[in-house]
C-alpha cells in the first residue's frame, strides 16, 4: 500500500513515499518465501545427492553365523532360494541386492529365517530385510545362535544347487 498526503513527508520540496504494510499483505509475501525457499531447498538436495545406481541382483548371499555354546564362528555361503541350515536354523534368502563398485555400499538382502525345535517342528523366527553395513539393525539373535548378512555377490565356491527334477 502506498501513502502520500497526508502520511508523506516533506524534504527538500519533495515527496518520500514509504510502505505502509498490515497483515493481510504480510501474509502473501510470507507465503511465497516459504515457496521459494522449499523450493530452493529440494533443488539444493537433488543437486547434492548422488545419481540412484542401478542395484545388482546377486544370485549368492554370504552370511556369518556365531554358535554362542561353542564360541564358534563361521562364513557361509547360501544361493538365492536356497536352505541352507546352520545349527538349528534354516536360512533361506529370497533376494540378495548390492551396489557397484564405483558406488557408497550398499548391501541388503530378504530372508527368511526358521528355527527346528526340540519336537522338531519348524518355527519361524525371522522374516524380513538384513543389511551388511548394519549387521545389528536385523540380525537374527537366537538363544544359542546368531547369524548376520556380510555380503552378496557373484559367484561362489559352494557348487549351485541342482535344478529340482520332474518325472
Amino acid at each position: 500500500m502506498v501513502v502520500t498526503g497526508l502520511g508523506a513527508r516533506q524534504n527538500h520540496g519533495r515527496k518520500f513515499r514509504y510502505f505502509r504494510m498490515t497483515k493481510s499483505s504480510l501474509i502473501p509475501l510470507a507465503k511465497r518465501a516459504a515457496y521459494a525457499l522449499a523450493a530452493s531447498a529440494v533443488m539444493a538436495i537433488a543437486w547434492l545427492s548422488p545419481a540412484a545406481a542401478e542395484r545388482i541382483n546377486n544370485p549368492v548371499a554370504e552370511f556369518t553365523g556365531v554358535d554362542k555354546i561353542t564360541g564358534r564362528i563361521i562364513t557361509f555361503d547360501v544361493y538365492i532360494d536356497e536352505t541352507v541350515q546352520f545349527g538349528a536354523l534354516q536360512v533361506t534368502p529370497r533376494v540378495c541386492y548390492s551396489r557397484p563398485d564405483t558406488e557408497e555400499p550398499k548391501t541388503d538382502s530378504f530372508v527368511e529365517v526358521d528355527e527346528i525345535t526340540l519336537d522338531r517342528k519348524i518355527r519361524r523366527i525371522f522374516t524380513g530385510w538384513m543389511f551388511a553395513e548394519s549387521p545389528g539393525l536385523n540380525a537374527v539373535e537366537h538363544a544359542v545362535y546368531d547369524v548376520w548378512l556380510k555380503a552378496c555377490k557373484q559367484k561362489s565356491d559352494v557348487p549351485a544347487p541342482e535344478a529340482a527334477k520332474t518325472n
